[in-house]
């Protein structure tokens, strides 16, 4: 079953942790991200680090929106 971390009304701060958990702890996820550039920049760099250090293999579904499968 598909997780989905909808990111509307997350503090950046918090979302390095938040998209670091799902993607390591769940087979398939889907992140929403809004319109916030920032927002888009925190979860994609966090998406290169997984892809670096882990191999999670992932892409991007719309302008705002992450999936691994």
């Amino acid at each position: 079953m598909m997780k989905t971390l909808d990111l509307h009304g997350i503090r950046h701060d918090e979302v390095e942790r938040l998209v670091e958990n799902l993607i390591l702890l769940n087979e398939e996820w889907k992140i929403i991200c809004g319109n916030s550039d920032k927002m888009i920049q925190i979860v994609r760099d966090k998406l290169y680090w997984a892809f670096e250090n882990h191999g999670v293999k992932w892409y991007r579904n719309t302008h705002n929106t992450f999936r691994n499968k």
